[in-house]
């Protein structure tokens, strides 16, 4: 395990770090997840081993410290992403990124264009959303008033995710989520989508084909960005198809433009 000092506070970022050869590979994780939990077996597939590889747990998640006085936007999400990367000395890493992290990576290539030479979106936010009640993930965190989650909110939470994402979930600070799920729900101005359009790097969006078409498909492959269904998961493609996801992710990180096919 890696870890650097992110904020002014002395707040830590901490990764897991598989050697190999350069540029880098990094993988950030969703909201209340963890890099290593969510990525590893796919990180070590051989169609994906020998690079050096950064399973990053954000601020406020996983193996990293969890600040109470962290906005947690996605743009200070970035910000640390990018202190982290830069005290490892990554340049133009090769960012694979789930779901929020996907979000913070395309605020860190738009704030940090030396870090990042291509991505990777794994059903990623790119567009606001709104709050709503019951809702499972960012929505329904959202839905709470920060006192209001703090105060017993987040028991609901717990009890509507499920074990399986509550076996991270809870491993975020209670701050960090709702923080961080508002943020999410919130977006950037100008929106993740917009900024993801006017990147010029390899992009390569993989979404779960039994979510039907992406909205807003055709504009996003008319700027350059690949959009790829992937058969047989849902939002979590890479633990619930890791042959496919592997083999579609692969293919994205040696064409040229980021295409899969």
């Amino acid at each position: 395990m890696r870890a650097t000092t992110v904020t002014a506070g002395g707040d830590r970022m901490r990764w897991v770090e598989l050697p190999g050869e350069e540029p880098a590979r990094v993988y950030v994780h969703g909201l209340g997840a963890s890099s290593p939990a969510y990525f590893t077996e796919v990180a070590v597939h051989p169609l994906l081993a020998g690079r050096r590889s950064l399973l990053v747990d954000l601020l406020g998640h996983g193996l990293s410290d969890r600040p109470t006085d962290f906005d947690y936007t996605l743009e200070s999400h970035a910000d640390a992403l990018a202190r982290a990367l830069e005290s490892a000395g990554v340049t133009g890493a090769e960012v694979i990124a789930h779901s929020m992290g996907g979000s913070v990576a395309v605020v860190l290539a738009a704030r940090h264009p030396d870090l990042v030479s291509r991505l990777v979106l794994v059903d990623a936010n790119l567009d606001p959303l709104t709050p709503t009640p019951g809702a499972g993930g960012s929505s329904g965190i959202a839905a709470y008033g920060e006192e209001e989650f703090l105060a017993g909110g987040w028991e609901e939470v717990r009890d509507r995710v499920g074990p399986d994402w509550w076996s991270t979930m809870r491993l975020t600070g209670r701050e960090a989520l709702h923080r961080s799920a508002t943020h999410l729900v919130a977006g950037t101005v100008p929106t993740m989508r917009e900024l993801l359009v006017e990147l010029r790097i390899p992009r390569t969006y993989l979404l779960p084909e039994a979510d039907g078409p992406l909205p807003g498909a055709e504009a996003l492959t008319r700027a350059g960005v690949s959009v790829v269904p992937v058969p047989d998961c849902g939002h979590n493609i890479m633990l619930d198809n890791p042959q496919d996801f592997v083999r579609l992710t692969a293919a994205a990180l040696t064409h040229p433009r980021g295409r899969t096919a």
